[in-house]
């Protein structure tokens, strides 16, 4: 995993994030008996100009996560109302995953979201879905604090309805055995999407370490939660289970941890597919051909389409060697080219 992957880490120990430090058990919950994204579910969102032709022939269509932005955002050289205008004017994507970090206090502030509304909807740019952390743990072993962290997410499901967006990503962190976890994460998710139900929007979990990237425990929440409007966001590099534990909770010593336990890529994504509403495509440093250096893209790329996934796959950059701007257009060229020879 990379140094940005343990800062990621780090920030969500500050209270960022819902993972408890050292990457407490996480549980993602999940939904449905098995249906992946249809075409049907998404607009299209290709890439214009040189890049159109290519993009049309791919079986998924490409978007922009915000986190992709997050050295810029955080250090305040980036302002979130101009990420939709840097995503198609600068990358040629049409398509964009909001993160709630970059705009936590304006989730009930109409004004600023109709702003974000309209400078997306003026360019053509579709709101894909909003990435929320940082509202409790929803496989809390407490009740109280469990149905806290379900009802911290309603406003955010209120805001991707008024954006266009067709779900919220959601973790569920908890401490506990997997068995009581997994019960307590399910029970919360099952509430949060009846009340997304009513709004059409999904709730979609991710595999964010601890228990929550073994996909064969994830997958088994989503069966037993089982509903339509509920999935995955299966994260094609986040399978660690287990990561050295820090000297101090610095940027510096999370910089020098390392994943002691890694669940199987392939096999995780494989299990994570059926019940995907959309996929993160993470990226950490490329080879002189282009090739992303820690995931074989052929070869999973292949593992999205045989699940017959047809929605938008985010570019998650999070390298260090080269900057956000040259991150994300090396993905978005590796998509370009990977995904129009599977």
């Amino acid at each position: 995993m990379s140094n940005v992957n343990n800062r990621r880490q780090f920030l969500r120990q500050m209270g960022l994030y819902t993972m408890g430090i050292g990457m407490l058990p996480a549980v993602l919950a999940a939904c449905n008996n098995g249906k992946s994204t249809r075409k049907s579910e998404e607009d299209s969102a290709a890439a214009p100009g040189a890049g159109e032709a290519a993009a049309k022939e791919l079986f998924f269509k490409i978007s922009l996560a915000e986190w992709s932005f997050h050295k810029a955002l955080f250090a305040g050289k980036m302002n979130h109302l101009d990420f939709a205008s840097r995503a198609k004017n600068e990358f040629g994507i049409q398509g964009i995953e909001y993160v709630n970090q970059f705009f936590k206090d304006k989730a009930k502030d109409q004004s600023y979201l109709a702003e974000m509304k309209k400078r997306a909807d003026d360019l053509g740019v579709r709101s894909v879905l909003i990435m929320c952390d940082g509202e409790g743990e929803m496989g809390d072993q407490d009740v109280k604090k469990r149905l806290q962290a379900v009802e911290n997410h309603y406003k955010w499901i209120e805001a991707a309805a008024f954006l266009g967006c067709h779900s919220i990503r959601v973790n569920a962190a908890g401490e506990g055995t997997p068995e009581d976890v997994a019960k307590a994460a399910a029970e919360s998710l099952t509430k949060l999407a009846s009340f997304g139900k009513e709004h059409n929007i999904g709730v979609i979990v991710e595999n964010h370490g601890g228990m929550s990237s073994n996909g064969k425990w994830l997958s088994g929440i989503m069966k037993t939660v089982n509903m339509p409007n509920c999935g995955t966001l299966p994260d094609l590099g986040n399978f660690c289970i287990k990561r050295s534990k820090p000297t101090d909770n610095t940027p510096e010593a999370w910089s020098k941890t390392v994943c002691e336990e890694e669940y199987d890529r392939y096999q995780g994504v494989t299990e994570l597919m059926p019940f995907a509403k959309g996929v993160s495509a993470k990226t950490y440093d490329f080879d002189a051909a282009g090739n992303e250096t820690t995931i074989d893209y052929a070869r999973i790329l292949k593992i999205v389409k045989d699940a017959n996934f047809s929605g938008f796959m985010g570019i998650e950059y999070e390298g260090e060697r080269l900057s956000e701007e040259e991150g994300i257009k090396k993905t978005k060229e590796l998509l370009l080219r990977v995904g129009a020879t599977i």
